[in-house]
């Protein structure tokens, strides 16, 4: 234990906490081309899906702002909680579980109103659980370093 009560953070927490950052700046890069329409960036997914960019862009311009909104939460959540891992807060649970209900609601959102092209591929639906288990792996990683008392 250290003078302020923490135990000593081993250094595959640091690991985690890092590739937790990567992992969450890969889906806040994602999530600000998309919100900023940039065309260069859509290209791609909309030539894999056999859209325009234009076409792509319209399905994200008619999303409601809820699901907008969850989608928000669902991505700076899990910034804000892997930030918060960095500094050893407690308070990353309370983000990564903010982030879980943003992705839930962005998911049913997605399979209410899929992106043109994907509603029967399974690229969107591995890649969303790979999302769900590397969420609530990091929920249970928080919830054990608070109960070693490397968060606090």
């Amino acid at each position: 234990m250290t003078e302020n009560g923490r135990a000593k953070a081993p250094t595959t927490f640091w690991i985690i906490a890092v590739l937790s950052l990567l992992w969450s700046g890969i889906g806040a890069a994602d999530y600000l081309q998309t919100s900023m329409e940039n065309h260069a960036y859509l290209n791609d997914m909309a030539r894999g899906m056999g859209l325009s960019v234009e076409e792509l862009v319209a399905h994200y311009r008619a999303m409601p702002w809820w699901s907008v909104a969850f989608w928000a939460f669902g991505v700076w959540g899990s910034v804000a909680g892997s930030i918060l891992l960095l500094l050893r807060s407690r308070y990353a649970l309370h983000a990564f579980l903010v982030s879980l209900a943003g992705l839930i609601v962005t998911t049913i959102s997605g399979f209410m109103d899929p992106l043109p092209g994907q509603a029967d591929s399974m690229v969107p639906l591995v890649f969303t659980a790979i999302v769900f288990v590397i969420l609530i792996a990091l929920i249970q990683y928080a919830r054990r370093m608070i109960a070693r008392r490397v968060l606090s």
